[in-house]
């Protein structure tokens, strides 16, 4: 069975740095090489805010625009791990950070396994 193992999160100052990663382990039957990686974010208090970003195994990825020019997403497909690079991180940014993986075989929008989530809090 697939896990996704999320590490990283922490809090910070405002402008400030911080690297999320997301690790697979149990995977045998996926392979990130051949799959999709998003970030997922859910503030307190409220729903899920949608996708921030997705890295396709073409290469190709998406940014959603509150995080556009900010946060980069990355890929190890040899660690079968998922990075999520967070610059000038606003109060704005405190969430609970999720990741999700899905396989070449996964519709568009869908993800076959999640990650725990972790706690990014951006404050002075």
């Amino acid at each position: 069975q697939v896990q996704l193992v999320e590490s990283g999160g922490g809090l910070v100052r405002p402008g400030g740095s911080l690297r999320l990663s997301c690790a697979a382990s149990g995977a045998s039957e996926f392979t990130l090489t051949y799959g999709k990686i998003a970030w997922f974010r859910q503030a307190p208090g409220k729903e899920s805010a949608g996708v921030l970003c997705i890295s396709n195994s073409d290469g190709s990825t998406y940014y959603t625009d509150s995080v556009k020019g900010r946060f980069t997403i990355s890929r190890d497909n040899a660690k079968n791990t998922g990075y999520l690079q967070m610059n000038s991180l606003k109060p704005e940014d405190t969430a609970v950070y999720y990741c999700a993986m899905g396989s070449l075989l996964s519709p568009p929008g869908e993800y076959d396994y999640w990650g725990q989530g972790v706690q990014v809090t951006v404050s002075s």
